[in-house]
């Protein structure tokens, strides 16, 4: 069996794909699979042993045409994307059975079980979602305790957290922790006021590595982690992979949709406003409140919550 997957574009929405990657799988036992993606997605994913090819998603209208002759015939063909390109390229795949995931159909529940709802309907089948699986190693890191600070989120403004607050739980963690900055290389600035702050404050044991990881880089480092403190975003859902420890500060989105699926150490942060979910990248009322009612002393309680170490 032939069976071509079309994965989702962001590294959040691949991670949370992949039980149902996994329930897929488990059903097409001993196929061939070829994954198409993003970069991102791709490199996250493609370790399955089942992977045997993987193929670059293009945008342009002509490329896909071409990209879908050059692929061949597939016995089965699955798409978690809904946008209109992907619906194009569904026409054009050469496969008897097509199934293509519809966010409308599943209206509620966390995307973990979207995604694997997805599956069962297409397949007839009863799967269980079970836990994140990305077939990634995990090396350790030679630190007494490392915490990651990932202040970064892909989607806009409005699910970014304050540097200033970042920087005075990091400042305070940094008496029992190594403090490791997380981003990508958009969010160099936010990740450099930090550091600047930390630097003011005489803060020495910290590295900031925005802008410097691949995405297995990252992922290896996350899974070295005591603990992590982080916005809704990609690199959250990498830690719950490796079940870190983890501080999720939530603010536009919905966290009963994206918020770490089973870590069993895991706090979600959020203010319960009336306005909130507004799933917006900036906030149409301006005054970003479900984030900046959100202090450093909060987060530090909900440290000490989880109860890994004495950071007082």
């Amino acid at each position: 069996m032939k069976i071509l997957i079309e994965l989702p574009t962001w590294l959040g929405d691949a991670t949370m794909a992949s039980p149902a990657i996994e329930n897929l799988l488990r059903y097409y036992e001993n196929s061939e699979i070829t994954l198409l993606g993003s970069p991102i997605s791709i490199e996250i994913l493609k370790n399955h042993p089942q992977v045997k090819r993987t193929e670059l998603l293009v945008k342009g209208y002509k490329s896909i045409y071409k990209n879908s002759r050059r692929l061949g015939r597939f016995d089965a063909f699955f798409s978690f994307r809904s946008s209109f390109r992907s619906k194009y390229l569904k026409i054009l795949i050469k496969s008897n059975n097509k199934f293509q995931f519809n966010p409308k159909r599943y209206l509620g529940p966390h995307l973990v079980q979207k995604y694997n709802s997805f599956i069962n309907e297409s397949l007839n089948t009863d799967f269980k979602a079970g836990k994140l699986k990305l077939n990634l190693e995990s090396n350790s890191i030679d630190s007494a305790q490392l915490v990651g600070i990932n202040p970064g989120a892909s989607y806009g403004e409005s699910k970014r957290w304050y540097p200033k607050e970042f920087a005075k739980v990091a400042i305070q963690l940094s008496k029992s922790y190594d403090v490791l900055i997380f981003g990508g290389d958009n969010e160099k600035k936010i990740a450099n006021d930090i550091e600047e702050i930390l630097v003011n404050n005489g803060v020495k044991n910290y590295q900031n590595l925005a802008g410097k990881t691949s995405i297995l880089e990252l992922a290896n480092l996350i899974s070295s982690l005591d603990l992590f403190i982080t916005g809704d975003s990609g690199p959250m859902h990498l830690a719950a992979n490796f079940q870190i420890p983890t501080i999720s500060i939530f603010g536009p989105t919905k966290a009963s949709e994206t918020s770490q699926w089973m870590n069993k150490s895991s706090i979600i942060l959020k203010k319960n406003l009336d306005c909130q979910p507004c799933m917006k990248r900036e906030c149409p009322l301006k005054h970003h409140n479900c984030m900046k009612l959100i202090n450093a002393q909060e987060v530090l309680k909900a440290i000490d919550n989880l109860k890994i170490i004495n950071i007082t």
